[in-house]
């Protein structure tokens, strides 16, 4: 169970690291910032790289840039559905 929680917080600091970059994109060209967005793609992050890890039996060590890529693929399915629903 530890070693589940310590996948899951370097998957979420994986998805900060992510987080800020995003931030600092939407600072510089003057964005809303939307914290719950934010909180979201960290624990999805976090999700994501607790499955990877333990389904794909990855080395741990890897959760931290699994985390990061998860943060990327949780935003990616975000910006679909919101388009999605826009369009429609």
């Amino acid at each position: 169970m530890d070693t589940i929680f310590l996948i899951g917080c370097f998957g979420a600091i994986g998805g900060i690291t992510r987080g800020i970059v995003g931030l600092l994109k939407a600072l510089s060209s003057r964005e809303r910032i939307d914290c719950l967005y934010f909180s979201i793609t960290i624990i999805f992050s976090a999700i994501i790289t607790i499955l990877t890890v333990s389904l794909l039996k990855f080395d741990p060590k890897f959760s931290y840039l699994i985390g990061y890529v998860g943060a990327d693929i949780a935003e990616g399915i975000y910006k679909s559905i919101v388009k999605t629903k826009i369009l429609k």
